[in-house]
């Protein structure tokens, strides 16, 4: 399955393809799934060494795999800051981050002659004085000679799949957020967010119209990517198509919910219950968990979320519907390769006709069936694993009873209890205090959205987190490490209530947030189980129905609902409040007067948030994509539920 051409990934692997031919252009090799070589002496399969820093790594190794490398001549790929011996004739190509650091180490190979001829490329923008500062090293080494090229490659983006991108900067929320962050140190974290957005646009080729709310983190970082792209030599002069792409500025702070919340569908449900980074799923699987001497076994599973069939059509959907899939396509294939094997064992004949066939047909049907089976056992091996995945999911989902935790705090957010408080409060105290229900995560994240999605008062607030601390002591197996997250858990809730106190977050109870239901969560989980296979059935045979609440229960997210009103225009919603910048105009555009003239539909949106995002929000923003609008998705960092409290606790 091919990328499209106007997806991020798409257009950053080119940008890679580009860098590791020596900048030169690729126009027959766009594609990665064309895995043709170039005609010999091609730049692109020259032999060549890939040398990189941590963070330029971590942009590669999503896109590229080991043996992707290799069809482009990369022999070796090493770390820059690792012991390296030297390949005198071998070109070298550099792929880091323009530090002093960094650049000292590029002068010393360079000194040293490690490599051949040494092509440079930094992942974002070389300052003038850091050039320069490197270039008098070389001189003093001698070896001017050995730099064959210096590129701005504007890269400074991790892009996970196809519309979902990082600019893997950890720890984000609290330097974006923390008392102690100086002036100083915020217009500097403001201006790597910018030029990683500009990384963004600049790989796209497209010149985006800003939107974000007024003041804080998105109005400063929307005026400074404004200016950047505004004041490019190169960029504005591209056309970049008929539309344009609307990107959109959020700070986490304008939704709290989101990240706490527990999920349903499969994919977040994947990054929320097991260990998930970097698209590599980790967890240990049990066998003969009956018998006194269980078996742990570790496994560990590279997910491609753009070219594995079964993810593409499935990572969006609620859980129990990626289990009814999972096992109706496994018997299905299953049966499929026992017809083929059935067929080479009789000849290709099943049947009792004695007669043989004169037209040869038999004989070459069975020769087709047999040059299928390959593809269809690497089918079958897909579906396997991810029939491990959901059983390690299902498992957690049981064992935490997810299910109960998702469906209370979906009413909490979408205003059901508006009107009750008091039934609020019970419901909560109920599960929040239940020693058997969930784990100490789990009952944290409830007494969060509790706190962030109801006007409840500070009392309330801290007898639901003094319920939920007693429910964790009388839980079995508590130790140390549980405790140690209850004080984390508390920390974190101090500093929401001191935010609520100041009025610096919206308050959720005033927000109107729509239930959205998909279109096949009619169909309940006694109807599917009777169409699963037995090992899929098995999943859910003794969770029947703590499941059943995950079906048919998504609504809009707060990111979702604001992409949807400046997609529309809606009168009267972010479209008249938020900042609106366009660099191709100078100053700022008036968008009352802009109501009233003709503007072009939006074909492509890109919603990026500040202070953190979540797998979540971005499956969230699927809901309002259409087959003529795109929707990537963006953050400073992906973060699961645990990540984020501990950031929220280091603020508390």
């Amino acid at each position: 399955m091919a990328l499209s051409s106007n997806s991020l990934k798409a257009a950053q692997l080119k940008a890679v393809h580009r860098m590791l031919a020596f900048n030169e252009e690729t126009a027959s090799y766009d594609n990665d799934n064309d895995y043709t070589l170039p005609p010999a002496g091609s730049s692109h399969n020259q032999w060549k060494i890939l040398i990189y820093d941590a963070p330029c790594r971590s942009i590669i190794s999503p896109l590229l795999s080991v043996s992707q490398l290799r069809r482009r001549g990369v022999t070796l790929h090493l770390l820059l800051h690792s012991d390296r011996e030297a390949i005198p004739d071998v070109p070298a190509v550099y792929f880091v981050t323009p530090t002093k650091e960094n650049l000292a180490r590029i002068a010393q190979d360079c000194g040293k002659r490690l490599y051949g001829r040494a092509h440079l490329n930094f992942v974002t923008k070389l300052d003038r004085s850091l050039m320069e500062e490197f270039a008098q090293l070389v001189v003093q080494t001698g070896s001017l000679d050995v730099v064959a090229s210096v590129h701005d490659q504007y890269l400074d983006y991790v892009c996970l799949e196809r519309h979902l991108f990082s600019l893997h900067k950890p720890n984000s929320y609290v330097t974006y957020n923390g008392s102690g962050t100086t002036e100083q140190a915020m217009e500097a974290a403001m201006t790597e967010i910018a030029y990683g957005l500009f990384s963004v646009v600049a790989t796209l080729e497209q010149i985006p119209v800003i939107r974000c709310p007024k003041g804080a983190a998105p109005e400063m970082v929307a005026r400074k990517l404004n200016r950047m792209i505004a004041e490019h030599p190169t960029l504005l002069r591209n056309k970049g198509g008929h539309t344009r792409p609307l990107l959109v500025i959020l700070d986490r702070n304008a939704d709290l919910i989101t990240p706490f919340h527990h999920t349903s569908t499969y994919q977040a449900l994947i990054d929320d219950v097991l260990t998930h980074r970097a698209n590599r799923v980790e967890f240990v699987e049990t066998k003969d968990a009956d018998s006194k001497r269980p078996k742990k076994i570790p496994k560990k599973f590279d997910l491609d979320p753009d070219e594995d069939p079964f993810y593409i059509a499935h990572k969006f959907q609620p859980f129990p519907e990626a289990i009814e899939s999972n096992g109706v396509e496994l018997e299905d294939v299953t049966a499929r390769e026992q017809a083929i094997r059935s067929k080479a064992v009789t000849g290709g004949d099943n049947s009792n006709n004695l007669v043989p066939d004169p037209s040869g047909n038999a004989a070459n049907d069975l020769a087709t069936a047999v040059d299928s089976l390959p593809a269809l056992l690497n089918q079958k091996k897909q579906l396997e694993m991810h029939t491990s995945i959901l059983q390690a999911v299902m498992n957690e989902v049981a064992a935490r009873d997810v299910p109960q935790f998702y469906e209370l705090e979906s009413s909490l957010a979408t205003g059901s209890y508006k009107n009750n408080s008091d039934q609020a409060k019970k419901d909560v105290l109920a599960l929040a205090g239940d020693p058997s229900k969930g784990n100490v995560d789990d009952k944290i994240r409830l007494v969060m959205v509790y706190c962030l999605a109801t006007a409840a008062k500070s009392a309330d607030i801290d007898e639901v987190t003094q319920a939920m601390q007693d429910a964790v002591e009388k839980s079995e197996g508590v130790d140390r490490a549980a405790r140690e997250k209850v004080k984390v858990g508390v920390k974190a809730t101090q500093y929401l209530k001191q935010l609520r106190s100041m009025h610096m977050i919206p308050s959720m109870a005033e927000m109107s947030l729509s239930d959205e239901a998909p279109a096949s969560a009619g169909a309940g989980i006694a109807s599917f189980l009777q169409k699963t296979t037995g090992q899929a059935a098995g999943l859910l045979a003794k969770a029947t129905d703590r499941v059943t609440s995950m079906l048919g229960k998504i609504h809009k997210h707060y990111a979702t609902l604001v992409v949807e009103n400046l997609c529309e225009m809606k009168p009267g919603t972010e479209d008249e409040q938020f900042l609106y910048l366009d660099p191709k105009v100078k100053g700022e555009v008036d968008v009352v007067k802009l109501r009233s003239m003709t503007r072009s539909p939006v074909r492509e949106v890109i919603a990026f948030t500040i202070g953190g995002g979540c797998y979540a929000e971005y499956q969230n923003l699927q809901m309002v994509a259409t087959d003529r609008r795109t929707i990537s998705y963006g953050s400073t960092e992906l973060v699961d539920a645990s990540d984020f409290l501990a950031q929220l606790g280091q603020l508390g």
